[in-house]
Formats: C-alpha cells, structure tokens, sequence
C-alpha cells in the first residue's frame, strides 16, 4: 500500500464501454486506517463512493458520483472525540494528458469572460483514472478543518473593567513598599 496513495481502484480508460461504467467502490479497514493517518483524522469509520465514467469525445472521460464518509475527529474547543458525515458530490473531467494544457488555457480565456467557468480537466495517468485517488480526495476536501462538538462555544477571556485587575496585579502586591514609592517618583507623580 502506498502511503500517499492508500486507496487505489484504477480503471484503464480503454476498457470502459460505449455506455459508460458504473462503479460502487469501498475502503479497507487498513485502507481506512492510512487514510486516517494521511489526512490527520483520528479514524475514518467508513467511506465508500458511487461512481458513473462516460466517454466523451477525444479520449475524455466524464466522472460524476459521489463519496460518503464518517469520520472521527477531535472538536477544537473542547478537544472532545466527535464524528462528522461526509457527503460530496464528484463532476470531473479527465483527458489525455496532451490535451491538458490546452483545455486549461480555454478555461483561462473563459474567466477573462462573464461565462460560467469549467474546471480545467484532470490527466488520465498512464491510460488509466484511479477512482480510489478520486474519492480520497473528495473525502479531504470535505473534512471540516475546524470541527466542532454541537454546542460547543469558545468564549474570549473577557478582559477586565479595572485597571488594577490583570494577570500581575497579585505580584504588585509582593512589591516593597518603597519600591512603589521610588517608580512613582521615577515616573513623576
């Protein structure tokens, strides 16, 4: 197993059929467990993706689906262990790597425009799209960076009314007496 690629379903673009492939796809425990580790998540209980890959013109191939997950994280106010759903949608198009620089310049013209902009498509690496590389990424793209526990409030420290009642004021307490006198004289009062 690959550590920067724990999932791995490659499907070799030549072999899909004219009325497209439907693939339903699922991690291992110890695929799960690397990804866990990959994507600093405390565990990943399951994740699974619903894949369709239609064929387009010139080679390209056209994967819409989705990936579902449940992940354990830790909330970042309380730091108490939580579990999150994933559910995100995939529209990507794939081409032969060649034709890749020049469907990203269209895209670049498009945004020079008021037009609805494309993503620019993926490579197909090696005549084959790996749908597992596919959805570990959709899955980190959906982890809440930030996740929090329902209800969990971070509440700034307030800061206080008095002058006198910070952090240090107890230490000017244990200041001689005389050592006050001097630093006001210092500061001319």
């Amino acid at each position: 197993m690959d550590s920067e690629n724990p999932w791995s379903v490659p499907v070799v673009v030549a072999q899909i059929p004219e009325t497209g492939l439907h693939r339903d796809i699922a991690a291992s425990s110890n695929q799960r467990s690397a990804l866990a580790a990959l994507g600093g998540l405390r565990e990943v209980m399951s994740v699974n993706a619903s894949l369709d890959l239609a064929l387009m013109r010139e080679g390209r191939v056209h994967v819409t689906g989705r990936v579902k997950a449940r992940v354990g994280q830790t909330c970042v106010v309380t730091l108490d262990p939580i579990e999150n759903e994933i559910d995100e949608a995939i529209d990507l198009v794939f081409s032969p790597p060649e034709q890749v620089p020049a469907l990203a310049d269209l895209v670049d013209d498009a945004a020079e425009s008021d037009a609805e902009i494309a993503d620019p498509p993926e490579p197909i690496v090696d005549g084959s799209i790996d749908l597992g590389r596919l959805a570990t990424d959709a899955l980190f793209l959906g982890v809440d960076p930030h996740p929090r526990k329902p209800g969990a409030v971070f509440d700034l420290p307030v800061t206080p009314d008095d002058p006198e009642d910070h952090p240090f004021a107890a230490l000017k307490a244990l200041k001689p007496a005389a050592d006050l006198s001097d630093s006001k004289k210092a500061k001319g009062d």
